[in-house]
């Protein structure tokens, strides 16, 4: 069958900031894209085709957006996989990456056991269902520990540090479901690959170091500083991620890097990635347009970085919620290659991710520095107009 761009649509359950950059990737490749999103004017709709208000896991919503389209996708976990199943059994319109894969992903004790029986390295783990159980976990994984809310969280929300004996009890209600612990990584650093799947052939963009600070990604940066034999095991792993997961698409595959040299499994998102953003400036093909091609059943674009890149997030500053305002832009828009990404969102909150900016670098930047600079164009950003 003849591959044709032009006069396609692809339809994405979503319309956040995820949605709004996979709306600029896909306009000049011709493709039309439909979002369903229950936030009216989301943030993806200024820039794609149609917005259908609904629920993400309403299968309704999901079946208008296929009668729409001639491929489905997803940019949010909240998507249903058992609606989105149903809906490409009824229409046939393709899934991608396949629901069976959205399913799996979704609750983190699956995800990790499905890797683990792959034989890709992960944490130490155990499924907890009340506090009693989870002290039994930890007399055997030690202190302190991570608690996980197995689905649902995102952004350091529904993960909970268990540090003591004594936090046991708070940490199982803070979580208020079921949960998995995992034992305490002591990472050297943490590593990002985005992995692509497309019609036949599998790829990865570069290794990407990702920088957070209270479980919020804060800034990304690639190369990594690490080792050539440590990014080769990244990749490698990340290869073997795929071999797990079913349907064409980009993947963000978290990873540590302990003081070994070692590389363990964190998580995985089924879909493009805040530690992918960078590549849109960075790389000749950017994990958004990877994304499409890939879904649409395209060949795989390159995925050879263009510069040693930097980017950081711009987040919520404020106390309380009110009209996002982004003031002090001068600090981006005048440095030489920087890249300005507004989400448009309509709110602001604290540790809200309200855009992102990117600096590519030079190969006579150490990457120090580079990071260095990048924090002279975030720091004075701020919601909060004194003037």
């Amino acid at each position: 069958m003849q591959l044709t761009v032009e006069g396609t649509t692809v339809g994405i359950v979503g319309g956040g900031q995820l949605g709004r950059m996979l709306g600029e990737a896909a306009a000049p490749l011709g493709i039309d894209l439909v979002v369903s999103d229950p936030t009216p004017d989301a943030p993806a709709a200024p820039v794609t085709t149609e917005q259908i208000v609904g629920a993400f896991d309403d299968e309704s919503t999901i079946q208008e957006l296929a009668k729409r389209a001639d491929y489905l996708t997803f940019e949010i976990e909240l998507a249903d996989p058992d609606a989105l199943e149903r809906v490409r059994e009824e229409t046939g319109t393709p899934v991608h990456p396949k629901p069976e894969t959205l399913r799996t992903i979704q609750d983190k004790l699956v995800q990790k056991r499905r890797l683990s029986e792959a034989g890709i390295p992960v944490p130490a783990y155990r499924a907890v269902d009340s506090a009693d159980q989870l002290r039994e976990a930890l007399e055997e994984l030690g202190y302190p520990a991570m608690l996980k809310a197995r689905e649902g969280g995102y952004d350091g929300r529904g993960n909970v540090p268990v540090e003591t004996p004594s936090d046991v009890s708070a940490a199982f209600d803070a979580i208020n479901g079921p949960a998995m612990v995992e034992e305490f990584v002591d990472f050297e650093r943490e590593l990002a690959v985005m992995a692509c799947q497309g019609d036949g052939e599998v790829d990865t963009f570069p290794v990407t170091e990702t920088i957070h600070e209270a479980e919020i990604l804060r800034q990304m940066i690639s190369p990594p500083r690490t080792t050539t034999s440590v990014r080769e095991r990244a990749k490698e792993i990340a290869l073997a991620v795929l071999d797990v997961l079913d349907g064409r698409g980009v993947f963000g595959i978290e990873l540590f890097e302990t003081p070994d040299g070692e590389i363990l499994l964190n998580e995985i998102a089924p879909r493009p990635h805040n530690s992918g953003h960078w590549t849109i400036e960075g790389c000749h093909t950017s994990q958004f347009e990877q994304h499409l091609r890939a879904v649409t059943g395209q060949p795989l674009g390159t995925t050879e970085r263009r510069c040693p890149t930097a980017s950081g997030n711009i987040l919520g500053d404020v106390d309380t919620r009110q009209p996002a305002k982004l003031c002090d832009v001068e600090s981006i828009l005048a440095q030489d290659r920087a890249a300005l990404h507004w989400y448009g969102k309509g709110e602001v909150y604290n540790l809200r991710k309200m855009g992102h900016v990117t600096l590519p670098g030079t190969d006579d930047v150490a990457l120090d520095s580079l990071l260095d600079m990048l924090d002279a164009c975030l720091s004075p950003l701020t919601f909060t107009d004194e003037a």
